[in-house]
Parts: C-alpha cells; sequence; structure tokens
C-alpha cells in the first residue's frame, strides 16, 4: 500500500490536520485527552466539515435529481424508439439523442454522484490514517514520525480512545477473540446500511413524480437500493470503528439534508410536494391545489354537423304568440286529430297541418265550389 499511501498523502494530511484541531478543542472544553469521546467526536467533526464544504456540490445534486426526473419519460420514449435493435447505426443514434436530451434538460447522470465520488478520497485516507496510528505510536510508520499535525504523541492518544470498549482503529477481522471489537463493529455495520438505505429510498420514493417510478431508470435506482446495503454490509467487517463512525455520521448527515431539502424544496409532481401544498392549506398559506378533472366532450360521429339549438325553442303542444294583424298558426300536435284551435286534423307524421286553406280562416269564394249551387239568373 506504498503507492496508495503516496497518491493519498496530501488528503491524509488534511484530514489528521482537522482531526487533531478537533480534538485540541475538545480536550480545551474539559473532555479527556486520552479518551475515546474526544477523538470520536473528533472524527465527527470531521464529517461536519467536509460536508458543510460539499453543500454547493449537493445542491447541484438536488438539481440533476430533478433534471434526470424531468426528462425520464422522454428517456423511456428514446429507450422504447431503439428497443430490440442492436446494430452499430442505432447505439450510435440512441446515444447521441441521449446527450441531446441531457444537453436541452442541462442535466448528467453523473453531476447526482459528484458528492459520494469527492467523499471516496476522503473516506480513504481516513482509513489509511486511523491504520497507520499503530506504526506511528510504534515508531515504524515508514513515511517518518508524523502525519502532518498527527504526531507520534497524539498517535498514541489516539490508538488508546476506545468507544465502548473497543479501540476506534480495531476491525472485526482482526479483533483477535476481542468480544467489545467484535459487537461494536457489528452494532455500527447495521446502524450504517440501515442508514444507507433510509437515505436512498427517502429519496427516491418522496421526492420523484409518478413517471420517474417506472422504466429501467427506476428499475435501476431500486436494484441499488437494495444491493448498496447489502455491500456496505459485507465489506464493513474490514473497516476500522473510527471509519464506520465516520461513514454512519455521513449517512444521517445526508438524511437530515436530503429531509429538509424534500420538504421545503420538493420535486414538482412528487408525493413531497402533495404533502407541502397540503400543509400550506393547513396553515392558510396557501389552497391546495388539486388536479382539475379531464372532460372529453363526445363528437358527432359520422362525420355530421351538429346543428344549433335554440335558447327559446317551443315544447311540443305549445302555441307561439300571432304576429299582430296576422292569422293564428295551428300549433302542432302529435296525432292526426282536430283541436279547438287549429279546427282541422294534423299529420301525425310531421306534427303539421295539410296543405290547404289556413285553420279558422274563411276559405275564399269559387264558381263551382262543390257543395253550393248557383243562383239562378233572371
Amino acid at each position: 500500500m506504498g503507492w496508495f499511501d503516496g497518491l493519498l498523502q496530501p488528503i491524509m494530511i488534511a484530514v489528521a490536520w482537522i482531526m487533531v484541531q478537533f480534538h485540541t478543542l475538545f480536550t480545551a472544553l474539559g473532555m479527556d485527552e486520552d479518551g475515546g469521546l474526544a477523538w470520536s467526536l473528533s472524527i465527527v467533526g470531521l464529517v461536519i466539515v467536509i460536508r458543510v464544504l460539499l453543500i454547493p456540490l449537493f445542491v447541484k445534486q438536488i438539481k440533476a435529481s430533478r433534471g434526470m426526473q424531468l426528462l425520464a419519460p422522454e428517456m423511456q420514449a428514446i429507450q422504447k424508439k431503439y428497443k430490440g435493435k442492436t446494430d452499430p447505426a442505432s447505439r450510435e443514434a440512441m446515444s447521441r439523442e441521449t446527450m441531446e436530451l441531457y444537453r436541452k434538460h442541462g442535466t448528467n447522470p453523473f453531476a447526482s454522484c459528484m458528492p459520494i465520488l469527492l467523499q471516496s478520497p476522503i473516506f480513504f485516507a481516513l482509513f489509511r490514517v486511523l491504520n497507520s496510528l499503530k506504526p506511528l505510536s510504534e515508531g515504524s510508520y515508514p513515511r517518518g514520525d508524523h502525519i502532518g499535525a498527527m504526531t507520534q504523541e497524539l498517535a498514541k492518544s489516539a490508538e488508546g480512545a476506545t468507544i465502548f470498549g473497543a479501540p476506534l482503529s480495531g476491525t472485526f477481522m482482526q479483533a483477535g477473540g476481542d468480544i467489545h471489537i467484535q459487537v461494536v463493529t457489528v452494532l455500527l455495520i447495521v446502524l450504517m446500511s440501515l442508514t444507507t438505505f433510509t437515505t436512498q429510498r427517502q429519496l427516491t420514493r418522496k421526492n420523484m413524480p409518478p413517471a420517474a417510478l417506472s422504466g429501467p431508470m427506476a428499475q435501476q435506482q431500486k436494484v441499488l437500493l437494495y444491493v448498496l446495503p447489502l455491500i456496505f454490509a459485507f465489506s464493513g467487517v474490514n473497516f476500522p470503528i473510527g471509519v464506520l463512525v465516520y461513514w454512519t455520521t455521513t449517512n444521517l448527515w445526508s438524511m437530515g439534508q436530503q429531509f429538509y431539502t424534500i420538504r421545503r424544496m420538493p420535486a414538482p409532481g412528487s408525493e413531497a410536494e402533495r404533502l407541502m401544498l397540503e400543509r400550506r392549506a393547513r396553515r392558510g398559506k396557501g389552497p391546495v391545489v388539486e388536479v382539475p378533472a379531464t372532460v372529453i366532450e363526445e363528437k358527432p360521429r359520422g362525420g355530421q354537423r351538429e346543428q344549433p339549438k335554440r335558447k327559446n325553442r317551443q315544447k311540443p303542444g305549445a302555441q307561439r304568440p300571432a304576429a299582430p294583424g296576422s292569422a293564428p298558426r295551428a300549433s302542432a300536435a302529435p296525432s292526426s286529430t282536430a283541436t279547438p284551435d287549429s279546427g282541422g286534423p294534423q299529420d301525425a307524421s310531421t306534427g303539421q297541418a295539410p296543405k290547404g286553406p289556413t285553420s279558422g280562416a274563411p276559405a275564399p269564394k269559387k264558381s263551382g265550389q262543390p257543395g253550393k249551387k248557383p243562383k239562378p239568373k233572371n
């Protein structure tokens, strides 16, 4: 691991310096200089400093995650378009359209992983610092008698520090039968795995719209939701207890940071946004926004034009008022029966009076009209 230590040496110096400064602060507050509480809180202080420095990247991570959620339907359309096509031209076209989609929304899948990627060197640097405490305290450290501000005397103090009876540099695989190391390691591994699972589930379940919870990308996130805690659980047996403290504290910080962000700035269309609107409505700060139901109007079939309907259309059997100076009109009746108003029969098929003289008006006199004989001339 000599070359690896050489690669991480600048980060190891920075990690050791932060730990020593917090240890000095807690010692000045009255804590035991050689106690495990002061050194454990120094690791917690290291987490706080690193996470505060990563807040700008965390904001970018939130924006990138929301961008990925918004483009999920379009991404699914591209994947459906090239489904089953394995030729190089189709794969190249799919990659080109995917990158164009990322540029359109101003995001990419790597931006959401930046905080984790940048924490990895710090994680490994802390791992190497804790593993180097014993040779450094014994004077057999190959790179000198100090790691930055971590001198040989401070290394002896950190090496002898314990948490619940287990040293911070102890590991499960190298416990040597020490039950305290094994029990504390298992408890921290379980806590680390649970906080990892809860943090990922909080991000994927509460802060994603329904459209982003289906498709290949959602299935990958579901797999990672269960695989990552298992990876940490199996690999945690090789981590020093101080590293497990660091990672568990990091998960707790991430959980609280995500809870605050999701509660105050939820993704559009997500369950968290609905809960936020309900809280605002209960406090009287805003109405509950409900999605209106979509009303679908049926159009006339067969291409027929719908006839306009008059509002003052009369019902069957009703009589219109006659115009001044005009003869009264016969009202429509459903059967061929005579009514007092019409004075004659009506056609049952049309509901109108048969053609002929207007009902109720005297017929004009004509010569040769049947029923009347002409008067003889003198």
